[in-house]
């Protein structure tokens, strides 16, 4: 899904290189995405940047989830309230932060998804030879702002909604609100990181070696998506995006807290 989402949002109007034999139009369903891939390109093509994906999977999700309780202990400290704003800036933080760090992989991984050709050795030394290393940290503005919003989003409201179903319903710490609290996470997440995840994808599949750029920061970036493309292309890929997330994001509370309950820790 992630794959299919990536190809969705890269379909701009005009058009961007296409590493596909089919030219996009402005706008392409992802089922369509989906059964093309396998027709042209195979199943395989469905797995393109798996291991930096992995990578930055292992270094990101931990990162994000474990500063996410310091940051929000400073601020309970600091302030002497943990309300969910707090939880939601401890939240953006964490994020922000933990995508700071791992980046590189990320851009790796959409150059491999957009470039099936090549390997991550090969595309890796191509980024240093024709781009430089800040290259690496292409689109890592909108990348913190996503990455903020996205785990402060999820995080927050997962923690919020698990405080107000132990308070409101009769729902006690266990499965079931571990299960219900992480997919109305999940919901939340997508509807408010879908449209700076859909430009960060934009800006980083930008090749600075091939000329002048489309477009300047995130902010011209959006504006020019909605100026050319209309308000609903900043959710293009939206349900790729939530069939990827939601359950993403209700794995990975579930594994979070049975993991905390291994080690002796209390529930988030």
């Amino acid at each position: 899904m992630s794959q299919v989402r990536w190809r969705t949002r890269s379909a701009v109007s005009p058009p961007v290189v296409w590493p596909l034999v089919w030219p996009p139009p402005s706008r392409i369903p992802w089922g369509q995405i989906f059964t093309q891939m396998i027709k042209v390109e195979g199943p395989g093509s469905l797995y393109l940047g798996i291991a930096p994906a992995l990578t930055r999977s292992l270094l990101y999700g931990g990162l994000r989830l474990g500063l996410y309780e310091p940051c929000k202990q400073a601020c309970e400290y600091v302030f002497g309230s943990s309300n969910f704003a707090f939880k939601f800036a401890s939240g953006a933080v964490s994020g922000a932060l933990a995508t700071a760090l791992t980046n590189p992989t990320e851009v790796l991984k959409v150059r491999l998804q957009m470039n099936p050709k090549t390997g991550p050795v090969k595309e890796l030394h191509k980024i240093f030879a024709e781009e430089g290393t800040r290259a690496l940290w292409k689109g890592v503005g909108p990348a913190m702002v996503r990455a903020g919003c996205l785990t402060a989003s999820q995080v927050a409201t997962y923690d919020e909604s698990k405080q107000a179903l132990l308070r409101w319903t009769p729902l006690k710490e266990g499965f079931s609100l571990h299960f219900i609290s992480s997919c109305i996470a999940g919901t939340v997440g997508t509807l408010v990181a879908a449209p700076v995840d859909m430009i960060k994808t934009r800006l980083m599949l930008q090749r600075e070696s091939q000329g002048a750029r489309m477009y300047r920061n995130g902010f011209h970036c959006a504006y020019q998506v909605v100026a050319s493309e209309g308000m609903g292309a900043l959710y293009k890929g939206g349900f790729a995006t939530f069939a990827r997330l939601g359950p993403q994001t209700t794995i990975t509370f579930l594994v979070y807290e049975q993991l905390r309950k291994l080690a002796g820790i209390n529930a988030l």
